[in-house]
């Protein structure tokens, strides 16, 4: 790295990186006021120290309740910033957003929207629901270094027993897509990534193929797999987790007994970091428009791997997709890494994400196709109303 001038920085690749200009909209890229932060430390994040060098800079931050944004006079391109002040606030139920929605306290919700409520709010709000296709994945992480999920052959009877179409079309009913891989296949250089061939099998066929490797693992309707979905406090993944439980425990003709555990978000991450759960709900979305990002989730050596998977293998294939020097033999390497990952149920993947929201009519330059879901305050506008 290096500073050519005052105004150009310079980073040199040892290999190539197509996505190198997408990396430096990620919060790990983005710069820091050196002297503030050696000065206060931690501090310099509270309202009164914080130096920014966007569009807005920070008013008002009350934890748990809203974060409060006004317009930044010396941001370069000021002059085509229109909104003035903005509100954030820390909604956590849908519910609860689209009910303030419509009271008319907000003018964009903010992310999902109630199941139950989809189709009533598409015919009631006409012009108001946007449903954006996501880079992410909605999966259950499968504590692969804790008994009995340590035993791939109970990984595969989960996720053979399991059928992503009956949460995505009956219990979400939004546009969300079934998936049985990790990465999403629409994401660049994901294009040879395939769903695995049970995929396409019959749901009876495979829950008798799921009862057998449980049968011969020693469960019974006596002596059933036992364990805890642990989610984060949500309606919408207690609604999903419900519905797997039921499914998992009827599929299998009751050799899986399956308990809800939800934790508020601190205490979930906790647990997940330190492998306190069973199995767990998890999301996750792109960084940047490129399969590496989900590819190095399942890296052995990656923070982000709370499944506690490693294979040799995966990592392997990850590398050979680094050194590749064209976009054919990435995505090779990216298909290849996913087989690998595929084969040994490391995880059940369920649904790629869409984000179904509320925007009010008066809010104009929101477009609802961004696929990372990418929404700068600077470039939207409210019109007479």
């Amino acid at each position: 790295m290096e500073a050519k001038d005052d105004y150009t920085f310079v980073v040199h690749a040892t290999n190539p990186v197509p996505y190198a200009v997408s990396l430096t909209t990620h919060q790990s890229l983005l710069p820091l006021p050196q002297k503030v932060v050696e000065k206060l430390g931690d501090a310099w994040v509270k309202k009164e120290n914080y130096v920014g060098n966007g569009a807005y800079k920070l008013a008002n931050h009350i934890i748990n309740e809203k974060i409060e944004f006004e317009r930044n006079p010396l941001y370069w391109n000021d002059k085509e910033t229109v909104i003035n002040s903005a509100t954030f606030l820390a909604i956590e139920n849908p519910s609860t957003d689209v009910a303030r929605y419509r009271a008319g306290d907000l003018d964009m919700t903010s992310y999902g929207l109630p199941p139950e409520q989809f189709a009533k709010l598409k015919k009631e709000l006409l012009g108001e629901v946007y449903v954006t296709r996501t880079l992410g994945t909605y999966s259950y992480e499968l504590n692969n270094k804790k008994a009995p999920f340590d035993n791939v052959n109970i990984r595969k009877a989960l996720n053979l027993s399991l059928d992503r179409n009956v949460i995505t079309d009956k219990v979400l009913g939004q546009g969300q897509t079934p998936t049985y891989v990790f990465t999403p296949t629409y994401i660049e250089e994901g294009h040879l990534i395939q769903q695995p061939a049970y995929s396409k099998e019959p749901m009876a066929q495979r829950n008798e193929e799921a009862i057998k490797l449980l049968e011969e693992a020693g469960y019974s309707k006596a002596n059933p797999l036992k364990f805890s979905i642990l989610y984060n406090t949500n309606e919408n993944h207690k609604k999903v987790a419900i519905a797997a439980a039921s499914m998992w425990k009827a599929n299998t003709k009751g050799l899986i007994d399956v308990k809800l555990e939800n934790q508020e978000w601190k205490t979930y991450i906790d647990s997940r970091r330190a492998g306190r759960y069973d199995v767990a709900r998890a999301g996750w979305h792109a960084d940047y428009n490129q399969a590496t990002t989900f590819g190095n989730y399942f890296l052995s050596n990656s923070s982000n791997n709370t499944a506690k998977y490693a294979n040799p293998e995966y990592d392997k294939a990850m590398a050979e997709s680094y050194a590749a020097t064209d976009a054919e033999g990435r995505a090779k390497a990216y298909a290849k890494a996913e087989e690998i990952l595929g084969k040994d149920y490391g995880i059940v993947p369920i649904f790629n994400y869409v984000n179904p929201r509320l925007v009010k009519p008066y809010v104009k330059g929101y477009s609802g196709k961004d696929p990372q879901d990418h929404i700068y305050l600077r470039n939207l506008y409210i019109i007479k109303h």
